[in-house]
């Protein structure tokens, strides 16, 4: 299982970014059971951002930010606005995801860094 994420780069203060996270597995069928966002600044530890439940609700940890899932095509996205420099972080996309060789696990993507200018 690969998780890859997307969209993350410069912006300045009170500018807006969309991340994208895909899930893939290369010859194997999955389910994904969750799936969404955690952040790390530096020197602080890795935090939660938003997520959803299959089958459920969506959560964020900030009201600026809106989490969305195309269940079609795998993919998950968090729109960012009114972005604050206190934002700036490397963002991960997390899912727990299910195979037939390994269940249900949580998987990381690789991160994409988010830097917001003041």
């Amino acid at each position: 299982v690969q998780l890859q994420a997307s969209g993350g780069g410069l912006v300045q203060a009170g500018g807006s970014l969309r991340l994208s996270c895909v899930a893939s597995a290369s010859g194997s069928r999955f389910v994904i059971n969750t799936i969404g966002w955690y952040r790390q600044a530096p020197g602080k530890e890795r935090e939660f951002v938003a997520g959803i439940v299959a089958g459920g609700g969506p959560r964020e940890a900030e009201s600026r930010f809106t989490i969305s899932a195309d269940n079609a095509k795998n993919n998950v996205g968090l729109q960012m606005n009114n972005l604050k420099p206190e934002d700036t972080a490397v963002y991960y996309c997390n899912a727990n995801i299910w195979t037939p060789s390994k269940g249900s696990i949580y998987y990381w993507g690789q991160g994409t860094l988010v830097t917001v200018s003041s």
